[in-house]
């Protein structure tokens, strides 16, 4: 194989899609990046607009070849990493969405998880998807998608429409959508339907039922690295070229896997839209006691995979979003860097961005936004911090909880992602965990966890070894907080959770 050969990957996340390039050394090559609309038409509600984003997809492709005059025929393999649970329902005759994609964050399954639970369908849902019964999954936003949009309901039950996650929607739509285009996902991916069994590694039966799911209208479960490929992007396409797509993963599992935690007990913690923090577990599905989530971490073959306990934090970059688009007390998240340092604490408050419910490991949908301690001294720099520290400490309750579960402390933590790259973040992160936070040099790591398993489908690299020796660390983060003050400030924000939970069916009549 010569030099001058790439692989490619399309990382659609819940703000924007990203599509980067990069050689046999891991660097990029060229990359461009879009953001799409959220659309909120109701409290709690979250949507996406999916032919916006195919079409934010298309236009990123082109940018990136355009800007380095590119040959497609060049890129070796294409892998796709996706926003991860975000539900979708299309008429595969048409092309054509049967309602806007349904969030990840957004709430409205509320009811429908609460009679699951009424139910007492928890524990065997729990044994099987690894999953706790959450608005977060994609299954009760299937069933909420079929029992409210009649014609979605019409669609299905005349066999015309199916299901996917983003990740199924973008490889259908580039292998030829209407056109024969591949109906598939991934094991981490669908693990995080709550309908996949984590034992068999296939669509749960007795699951789908409960929710009244057809399992003609499912995609095919397929390894994240897959030799066989999933298809092949059309010429007539954005890339104008037939390319092999062949490596899909869940955004959190690509960070994982861009980050080379390949071995048992390495973790990596990604700053986003929200946080999400991964530790590698092995062969085995590990149930958690502490509100931690059991996954599928990546899965290079048929029938096997590699499993992951997983700490889920709904709002932490989303709540700099909230400081930026609704209060309007910065213009752009690289701010919060300066405003936050400019000031020697958060003058006694406390920031719980509980805006879709606490997540790992309370799993509380009744938790409400909180900020509490406010006193005439508490100015905007005041709140930018508290927002900062409130990503770190809700990083500090997952950790916790991973040490519970695993019975091993963390040494160091790797972390990712757009938040990232806030040099007061993460040493605040360092301080308030109380173990060195370390960055790649490359910090995009989703996108390059898709294209590692694109990479090893197609043989552009050889074997995990390969993948580990081009892993570069930029920054290391030292802690410098006392463990007094580290103790006292996460008393503080325990305190904070405690008047967030159960907002929601508070009564004060």
């Amino acid at each position: 194989m010569t030099d001058d050969r790439y692989i490619a990957s399309i990382d659609q996340g819940t703000t924007g899609t990203r599509f980067v390039v990069l050689n046999k050394e891991g660097a990029e090559v060229t990359s461009a990046y879009e953001e799409h609309k959220q659309i909120c038409p109701k409290p709690g509600w979250v949507e996406h607009d999916p032919m916006e984003i195919w079409e934010k997809t298309k236009r990123v492709i082109k940018r990136a070849i355009e800007k380095k005059n590119l040959d497609p025929k060049k890129i070796d393999a294409i892998g796709v990493a996706n926003q991860r649970e975000t539900t979708l329902i299309w008429d595969f005759r048409t092309g054509m969405p049967l309602c806007n994609a349904i969030v990840w964050q957004c709430t409205r399954t509320r009811d429908i998880c609460q009679k699951l639970i009424d139910r007492e369908l928890g524990g065997m849902i729990k044994d099987r998807t690894g999953l706790l019964i959450n608005t977060y999954f994609s299954g009760p936003k299937i069933k909420w998608i079929l029992d409210n949009i009649p014609k979605a309901k019409e669609k299905v039950q005349r066999g015309e429409a199916i299901f996917g996650n983003i990740d199924t929607w973008i490889i259908w739509k580039l292998t030829g959508g209407t056109r024969g285009g591949t109906h598939v996902t991934d094991y981490t991916n669908a693990s995080r339907t709550m309908l996949m069994n984590l034992k068999t590694l296939d669509w749960d039966d007795e699951i789908l039922e409960e929710l009244n799911i057809p399992q003609e209208m499912m995609p095919s479960i397929r390894p994240s690295s897959d030799r066989s490929i999933y298809g092949y992007t059309k010429r007539e396409g954005p890339l104008g070229a037939k390319i092999p797509i062949c490596g899909d993963l869940g955004d959190q599992q690509a960070a994982l896997f861009g980050q080379a935690c390949y071995h048992a007990g390495e973790a990596k913690n990604t700053y986003g839209t929200g946080n999400f923090m991964l530790v590698n577990t092995g062969s085995k599905p590990f149930s958690s006691k502490s509100g931690l989530l059991t996954t599928v971490a990546y899965g290079l073959e048929e029938g096997k995979v590699t499993y992951a306990l997983e700490g889920a934090i709904a709002i932490t970059g989303a709540a700099i979003q909230w400081l930026r688009d609704n209060l309007g007390l910065i213009k752009n998240a690289s701010d919060t860097e300066k405003i936050a340092a400019s000031v020697p604490d958060s003058g006694g408050i406390y920031f719980v961005p509980a805006f879709s419910g606490l997540f790992s490991p309370y799993w509380d949908m009744d938790a409400r936004g909180t900020i509490v301690g406010i006193t005439r001294f508490v100015r905007k720099e005041h709140l930018v911090r508290a927002t900062l520290e409130s990503i770190c400490y809700r990083t500090k309750d997952v950790a916790d909880a991973m040490i519970v579960d695993s019975g091993i402390r963390l040494t160091s933590l790797k972390v990712d992602g757009g938040a990232s790259k806030n040099n007061f973040l993460m040493q605040l992160q360092a301080d308030i965990l109380g173990i060195p936070c370390i960055r790649p040099s490359f910090e995009e790591t989703t996108a390059l966890g898709s294209a590692y398993c694109a990479g090893l489908a197609t043989g552009f690299w050889e074997n995990l070894k390969d993948l580990r020796d081009i892993c570069k660390t930029y920054r290391k983060f030292e802690p410098i907080w006392s463990e007094a003050k580290r103790e006292k400030e996460y008393a503080g924000w325990n305190k904070a959770v405690e008047c967030s939970r159960r907002w929601g069916k508070r009564s004060y009549i």
